[in-house]
């Protein structure tokens, strides 16, 4: 039978161990269960939480001060929230930034996310990291009335991200076009009108600042669903194929990318770069492994070394899995490292201009050390053209 918890708290976050952390809930009101994960970014709450990388992940996020710049239009990579959730230690206070249109809780009510303020954010993160991301449930309800057993069951009762495809849930659902370059002072976003190469983007999940990116690099995109098809590639004539980022368990939505990207890597000599789980979607393509990681990467902090020219830059991440770099087959070079544990983090084929990474060069939020990945994807096409 539900019981009340004493105080009166009004969010329950239970772990699937029998865990619990309590809190003060806002935004929409209900339950909710997913893998529970944490960011150590200290800017970017809203670009995180429209991510369609957390598909399936309720955020817990390091840094105390989440909600004290607002939410506003601008900023969202996507239509709507897709992280199921967030996990704050300090109850968001008033917004106080020029750019605010509306406050993180109002925003969250109206979109539907549940959230929890006044959780010992350190413990949660030692937690995940000791027995890796748990599977949770998460509800918030201003009665205070929690049914704890329930909620164990249903952490329990998750399924959990290995297995799961869900690029065909972010995906878009039919091709468009995109011409939208970065925002810039003090003209905000503005549109490409002299692009130089025809790139076809595969939606796995694709943020906007990534095709952003693309375009400021001079492309001409067409972003196509998931789930297309090399024919439909080859339909457009692209210049360059772009794999984007994307949630979910990279061997699920393999079953039907990778033998579209085999097949386009066959018939074509186009430049192919990607990001994310478009990086992994390569790497099974050309014979690979993934794995699923302990607690994963999710962070606008991590250093990456570049193998080839020993240059370190400080990357933004988010992933739970990783290619395997012992799986690369002859032919196929890992160039990044990750500085944190070692995991691979880029590849390129040794006489082709095809690679990726696996960290996020938008910096969406983060650094911006590593632009630079879109004008190499644009030189390489440059340089097929001539």
């Amino acid at each position: 039978m539900p019981r009340p918890v004493p105080s009166k708290p009004t969010a329950c976050l239970a772990l699937a161990d029998g865990t619990l952390f309590y809190g003060r809930g806002f935004g929409a009101t209900g339950q909710t269960v997913a893998e529970l994960c944490f960011n150590t970014a200290m800017t970017g709450y809203q670009e995180i939480m429209t991510d369609p990388s957390y598909a399936g992940q309720i955020v817990t996020f390091t840094f105390p001060h989440i909600g004290n710049v607002g939410v506003n239009p601008d900023d969202d990579e996507t239509m709507d929230p897709v992280a199921s959730g967030m996990v704050v230690k300090w109850d968001p206070t008033e917004p106080s930034n020029w750019r605010s249109a509306e406050t993180l809780e109002a925003w969250l009510a109206r979109r539907g996310r549940i959230a929890i303020g006044g959780v010992d954010t350190r413990r949660l993160t030692r937690a995940i990291r000791q027995q890796g991301a748990p599977h949770v449930a998460l509800e918030h309800n201003p009665d205070g009335v929690f049914d704890i057993e329930a909620l164990v069951a249903a952490a329990r009762g998750f399924a959990g991200l290995e297995g799961m495809d869900l690029a065909k849930d972010v995906t878009c659902a039919q091709s468009y076009r995109w011409d939208e370059m970065r925002w810039a002072w003090p003209e905000g976003y503005t549109r490409q009108k002299d692009a130089k190469h025809k790139v076809v983007a595969i939606d796995y999940g694709a943020k906007r600042n990534i095709l952003r990116c693309l375009a400021s690099a001079g492309c001409d995109v067409t972003v196509l669903p998931a789930t297309a098809t090399a024919d439909e590639v080859m339909l457009h004539d692209p210049d360059g194929l772009f794999l984007s980022n994307g949630p979910g368990d990279p061997a699920a939505t393999g079953s039907y990318a990778v033998p579209m990207i085999q097949d386009v890597l066959n018939r074509s000599e186009m430049p192919v770069f990607g990001i994310c789980l478009g990086h992994q979607m390569l790497a099974l393509a050309l014979g690979a492994k993934t794995v699923k990681m302990n607690h994963g990467h999710h962070g606008a902090n991590h250093p990456v070394k570049d193998l080839e020219t020993g240059k370190v830059e400080i990357t933004s991440m988010n992933h739970g899995f990783a290619v395997d770099a012992q799986s690369l087959p002859g032919g196929v070079i890992e160039t990044h490292r990750s500085l944190f544990d070692g995991s691979n983090c880029g590849i390129r084929v040794a006489d082709r201009p095809v690679y990726s990474v696996q960290y996020h060069p938008e910096a969406s939020p983060g650094p911006q050390d590593s632009f630079y990945l879109f004008e190499r994807f644009a030189a390489a096409m440059q340089a097929r053209a001539s």
